[in-house]
């Protein structure tokens, strides 16, 4: 297992003093991204071989959040590869080694040149070393539903500040738009992702929601659509049980 140390700062934290969602979550792709570095499979590498890893799916399981200035370990391994996927978990750490959260993640490559998913080849993860054991997370229903998504009258037009080196908006921002357009004020304890496409800059993003926040614990289901009706992404997030 690849990790990387820390401390909760002051600028990751929300409202609550304690790590944001997207704060978790950006650590975890940081944590990808020093690892393939490391091995030198990282952005230069990729770049020369024409190719980029693209997040196809997230899912997390949050214990508990880490307060400001707490010590905190991040773990990430690679567990496998099935045709043009990648397999990717991620763990997170306090100072006394408790579990903290968990994820699962899935990465398809993309050829730079055709625009196209390409099969994963052994050459693509070697530098990884041998497949990691998955973390033995209980089996989810396949891609989120959007059906009983509604308009709820948020758009977002995309801006250069939610744009990542692949030119397209980063991974977490979805989830912060999603969050956001919800009106979330509960921890969140579990969440899904799917992504569909990629918005680039000018895109403007429209945001349906489905919430069930009468039910416990309460979930919230978001849509993040095209001007064409196609969605970019999925998001659904369920509170922690009070």
């Amino acid at each position: 297992m690849y990790q990387l140390k820390s401390r909760v700062r002051y600028s990751e934290t929300g409202e609550d003093g304690c790590l944001s969602l997207t704060g978790l979550i950006n650590y975890f792709q940081d944590c990808s991204t020093f690892h393939s570095e490391d091995c030198h499979m990282g952005l230069a590498y990729l770049l020369e071989q024409r190719k980029a890893w693209m997040l196809s799916s997230w899912r997390l399981l949050i214990e508990r959040y880490p307060a400001l200035g707490e010590e905190i370990t991040v773990g990430t391994w690679h567990c496998g590869r099935k045709g043009i996927y990648g397999y990717r978990n991620f763990v997170l750490f306090d100072r006394e080694d408790h579990l903290l959260a968990e994820a699962d993640s899935a990465w398809f490559l993309l050829n730079l040149d055709t625009g196209t998913p390409c099969r994963v080849m052994p050459e693509d993860v070697e530098g990884y070393g041998v497949p990691g054991e998955p973390l033995p997370l209980k089996r989810t229903p396949g891609k989120i539903d959007l059906s009983g998504t509604r308009a709820c009258g948020e758009k977002i037009t995309v801006s250069p500040y939610h744009i990542d080196t692949n030119h397209h908006v980063n991974n977490a921002q979805y989830i912060a738009f999603a969050r956001e357009a919800a009106g979330i004020s509960f921890p969140i304890a579990e969440l899904r992702a799917d992504y569909r496409r990629a918005a680039v800059l000018g895109d403007v993003i429209e945001l349906r929601t489905d919430r069930r926040t009468d039910e416990r614990p309460a979930e919230v289901t978001v849509g993040l659509f095209n001007a064409q009706g196609e969605p970019y992404a999925a998001v659904w997030m369920k509170a922690k049980n009070v």
